[in-house]
């Protein structure tokens, strides 16, 4: 999320609050919405050296904790835990560690992770929105690809709206969920539906392409093209439909939470989400 001004964040808005995926660390610098006007298209096939970081002219890396969902992470900014393979992908690695006494909302965090948004570098209003990913595994894992309103300093969530392309829970390993948030249906609230993979399969065995087609008053899900549900303003019981207005996408894993619960035994570390590639185009 990020604040409608034209400087520098210190801190997110931690006192709001959630249930989704959707709130952020208590601390990232961040570019503010007005920094780059809405763009149409957006690619970003993750190509380049081994070990090297992301585009930071498409991304930006926050840090911190997140206070909202009780995570047991903490976001950091280095490569350890968003890279490039060197094989066209983006590899974002949980890790159980704390190499740098990372303060959590708990005290002190267990892991690491990162958090990446387009946040002050793209947004947009409507289009397809996809990704190819191989998710990652195991209990108290939770990866998410997902978009805020640009507006969200200015309103605040859930009024700027969310829309949960692909959130996964590590208990669910063949299912992953769509959802919305706004005012009045957010959080434990959100309209959504989950998506799952015959026959047991699990969404880390392979990759699988996770989509939105988002029109005006109407949004669609689909994994690998296959549409499982679509949302419109009648779905609101008389809500508010927040969905006309920029959007800015989001990319993390997230360890342990409100939703997905603490990793147990049975959970190994490093996980990874490993991201092919995010695509997002309209038809202007």
């Amino acid at each position: 999320m990020r604040p409608g001004q034209k400087r520098r964040l210190a801190l997110w808005a931690a006192a709001l609050t959630c249930c989704s995926a959707a709130l952020a660390p208590t601390a990232v610098a961040a570019e503010q919405p007005g920094e780059r006007a809405a763009a149409a298209n957006f690619t970003d096939d993750f190509d380049g050296p081994a070990g090297s970081a992301v585009d930071g002219g498409k991304w930006q890396l926050e840090t911190g904790d997140n206070v909202s969902n009780h995570e047991g992470q903490y976001y950091t900014s280095g490569t350890s835990n968003a890279a490039l393979d060197g094989q066209g992908n983006l590899v974002i690695t949980a890790r159980r560690e704390n190499p740098n006494n990372y303060q959590c909302w708990y005290g002190t965090c267990e892991y690491t992770s990162a958090r990446l948004n387009t946040s002050g570098k793209f947004s947009t209003t409507y289009g397809h929105v996809e990704a190819r990913m191989k998710l990652p595994r195991g209990q108290g894992i939770w990866p998410a690809f997902w978009m805020l309103g640009d507006d969200i300093g200015s309103v605040g969530w859930p009024n700027s709206g969310e829309i949960d392309v692909m959130e996964n829970v590590g208990h669910e390993p063949s299912t992953v969920h769509g959802t919305i948030h706004g005012p009045g249906y957010s959080g434990a609230a959100g309209i959504g539906a989950g998506y799952s993979l015959p026959n047991g399969e699990a969404f880390a065995d392979s990759f699988h392409t996770f989509a939105v087609d988002w029109s005006p008053n109407s949004i669609s899900w689909s994994v690998d093209g296959n549409v499982y549900q679509t949302r419109t303003p009648a779905d609101l019981g008389g809500n508010q439909w927040v969905f006309d207005k920029p959007f800015f996408v989001i990319l993390n894993l997230a360890v342990g939470g409100d939703w997905p619960g603490s990793p147990d035994g049975s959970t190994s570390f490093p996980q990874q989400l490993v991201v092919d590639y995010v695509r997002v185009s309209t038809n202007d």
